[in-house]
């Protein structure tokens, strides 16, 4: 079990993306860095893979918090791409919430 940065709930590993610290290749800034295979070393912070628990953890400065970075970039960073235009979304079928829903109809 792990807990999300963004709305603190509490989930299994394999349904949360992974971020780790890295920097930035343009800026050499720091940056969040999705890792969504969870083997990047470092420090790293969990996060739903939804655009509303990401704005959550901007909002809060959780990722700064969570990966120990002096600053964190918010909009346009790589998790925040990833998190936008990954497949998983609140309409996937990939959300538990969605299979039990999925199960709970093929039984009527």
């Amino acid at each position: 079990m792990r807990t999300c940065i963004g709305c603190r709930q509490r989930a299994a590993k394999r349904e949360l993306l992974r971020v780790v610290a890295g920097s930035d290749a343009t800026t050499g800034g720091p940056v969040a860095l999705p890792d969504p295979d969870g083997t990047a070393p470092g420090r790293g912070a969990h996060l739903h893979p939804v655009t509303e628990c990401y704005e959550l953890a901007v909002r809060r400065k959780a990722f700064a918090r969570a990966l120990r970075l002096a600053a964190g970039k918010g909009e346009g960073s790589p998790a925040h791409r990833w998190v936008t235009t990954s497949p998983r979304d609140s309409n996937s079928t990939d959300r538990p919430e969605k299979k039990l829903e999925q199960q709970l109809m093929s039984t009527r």
